[in-house]
């Protein structure tokens, strides 16, 4: 498994994979970016950069998160939602077939290793609410803010 740490507009970027893909992205507000960046995440590293430039809206990237079968369905789920749009925890259970599973839903989509990747930040509450994200809701609200092609402040 190789690493590399990359600056973001909104921290920095741990990034976990090898040939098999991905199988992490987490955001931390402390590091330093890697001098050296593996031939293995290469690919990643520069869609990344592009989605912070605005000039990406899919990544084509080879994903590998460890999770259950029933977090690997969600973020299935999580992956067909439209840049620049969203969708609440309820719509994204009615399309899991089972409505009544949303405390299950919205707890794989916090348990989500690829951050950004898998855009569970385009889950939103059924009123329009930004409603929990490990990263923090100024970054969910940043990331929507983004894709929606507001203009943002730097924050480095």
């Amino acid at each position: 498994m190789e690493t590399v740490t990359i600056a973001t507009p909104l921290g920095f970027a741990k990034i976990t994979g090898n040939s098999e893909g991905i199988q992490s992205i987490c955001i931390t507000d402390e590091g330093e970016a890697t001098a050296e960046i593996p031939t293995t995440l290469l690919d990643v590293v520069q869609q990344l950069r592009e989605y912070f430039e605005g000039t990406r809206t899919e990544f084509q990237l080879k994903l590998n998160p460890v999770g259950t079968e029933f977090q690997q369905k969600v973020w299935c789920a999580l992956l067909q939602i439209p840049y620049g749009k969203t969708l609440s925890y309820q719509q994204l259970t009615q399309q899991l077939g089972d409505p009544k599973a949303i405390r299950a839903v919205a707890a794989a989509n916090g348990k989500n290793p690829l951050w950004i990747i898998i855009p569970c930040h385009r889950v939103i509450g059924s009123n329009g609410d930004l409603t929990g994200y490990a990263g923090g809701l100024w970054r969910k609200k940043w990331l929507l803010t983004h894709e929606q092609g507001e203009s943002q402040q730097s924050l480095f």
